[in-house]
């Protein structure tokens, strides 16, 4: 049994580009309870431009989820097309 690492991707359940959904997926935290920390955090401080920076980055930079059908590491394709039957 191979145990699936974690990675930190953008979500499915958008609402801009997915970068909150999938940190909040990453650390299990409420999809909602933390977009409206980072928008309270924005715009509390006054660092709306920041924020807004910070956000667009991290949704260039962030990798698009994986379908859960489709496998990530080819050596389990590879290993099990040449096993004996």
């Amino acid at each position: 049994m191979s145990k699936k690492k974690k990675q930190l991707t953008k979500s499915k359940d958008k609402v801009i580009s997915g970068v909150l959904g999938g940190v909040a997926e990453y650390f299990d935290w409420d999809k909602t309870i933390t977009r409206l920390v980072a928008a309270v955090l924005c715009v509390f401080p006054g660092h709306i431009f920041g924020g807004i920076l910070a956000y667009l980055i991290a949704s260039v930079v962030m990798p698009e989820a994986d379908d859960d059908n489709r496998h990530s590491d080819d050596d389990e394709v590879i290993e099990g097309e040449f096993k004996e039957k």
